[in-house]
């Protein structure tokens, strides 16, 4: 048995080592990158005045998957996706640097992804036509919501992953499209606004037909065992900072800090390559990323008594909603960025958490988080540009 034990630690060393030798390697290749081809990344323009070559609409779609967190880049995804997959395999082996273990440790993330990446498909398939050069349109919608939940809510299995998709598709990217174009646009709304709202009611729809049509959702899948996971002996910085960093990969439902340094590494390459090329080719990316950090962070240390009491609370609500889109409103100034991250990691928790654990049981909760986005962009937004004028 010594010997077994031996040769299987022995292996696992060396799958460890072959890990950090390849993000040795991507480093490396990046700042070779960054070095020899700064500037010459196209930008956010010429991707959306090229549409709809089919370069055009692959960077749109796969820059789709970091839509949430208002990078909209196609480097930014990939990273998201590679942390993700790294984070999940981290956990099937066992590894101590996993992080927060993803998807909740519930074993799903495999079909929770699948189903998000075939409702962004079928979303730009459907209602990719409302994209010009000058119109955005809230395609990624589907990504982070309704495929995702439903599997969370009734786990995996080809059913359950497909009608996922396919109702994220109907329900949640058209209403979107309704509320932004219909409310947003000629209100002057900032569109997040738009965007979660269509996610809560389209998701609302989609789980009272589920409720009353069970066999859209009964599945025989049952989900790798994993073991529950366990509550850290302390809350203290390391854990704070951890938090943090695993905020911005939680919209999609990953909630992990691989993931995270993932979009954040893309992100922060695209910006290097051609500072307006993410973000809508704002510029404004640093900006969005230190006020995001900091509202976060906010929320870390205001809620830290419900963390400890419910094992998980929404700090991530401000993040993708209320401080992006206070800075793409009204730029970056340290009053913006502050105003808006202190304000967001005030309100935007708290009321998540208490809509959210007023719902139905066969609601998933959080439609109660993206209901929160939307009414604390709403208030915040405007007090964010009268605190700066």
């Amino acid at each position: 048995m010594e010997p077994l034990l031996t040769k299987k630690t022995s292996a696992r060393s060396r799958l460890d080592i072959t890990v950090l030798t390849l993000g040795l390697i991507a480093t490396l290749l990046m700042l070779w990158v960054v070095s020899n081809h700064q500037g010459s990344w196209p930008g956010y323009r010429d991707m959306v005045t090229a549409l709809p070559h089919p370069a055009a609409w692959l960077r749109w779609v796969t820059g789709d998957i970091s839509e949430v967190a208002f990078y909209k880049h196609e480097l930014a995804s990939l990273g998201l996706l590679s942390g993700a997959y790294l984070a999940w395999w981290a956990s099937r082996q066992g590894k101590a640097w996993q992080g927060f273990s993803i998807s909740y440790g519930t074993g799903l993330w495999p079909w929770l992804v699948t189903s998000s990446l075939i409702g962004l498909l079928l979303s730009n398939l459907l209602w990719g036509w409302s994209v010009t050069a000058d119109t955005w349109q809230p395609t990624f919608a589907a990504f982070v919501s309704l495929p995702a939940a439903m599997v969370l809510m009734f786990g995996g299995g080809w059913k359950v992953t497909l009608n996922g998709a396919v109702l994220g598709a109907l329900l949640v990217t058209p209403m979107c499209l309704l509320i932004v174009n219909l409310v947003c646009v000629p209100m002057g709304l900032p569109a997040v606004i738009g965007n979660v709202l269509g996610m809560a009611i389209g998701s609302v729809l989609a789980f009272i037909l589920c409720h009353r049509v069970p066999s859209l959702v009964r599945s025989n899948c049952i989900a790798p065992e994993r073991p529950a996971p366990v509550a850290p002996a302390r809350y203290g910085v390391v854990w704070s900072v951890r938090r943090v960093l695993a905020d911005f990969s939680e919209a999609p439902f990953f909630g992990n800090e691989l993931a995270s340094l993932g979009l954040l590494a893309g992100a922060l390459l695209a910006y290097a390559l051609n500072p307006i090329s993410p973000a809508y080719g704002s510029g404004l990316l640093l900006y969005m990323i230190g006020a995001q950090a900091m509202t976060s962070a906010a929320g870390v240390v205001i809620w830290r008594r419900q963390w400890i009491r419910h094992g998980w609370y929404p700090t991530y609500v401000p993040l993708v909603s209320v401080v992006p889109a206070a800075v793409l409103t009204h730029g970056g100034s340290w009053t913006v960025m502050g105003a808006s991250a202190l304000l967001g990691a005030l309100v935007a928790p708290p009321l998540a958490f208490a809509i959210a654990s007023r719902l139905p049981g066969h609601f998933h909760p959080y439609i109660g988080n993206v209901i929160s986005m939307a009414l604390s962009t709403l208030m915040i937004v405007p007090i964010v540009g009268w605190l700066a004028s």
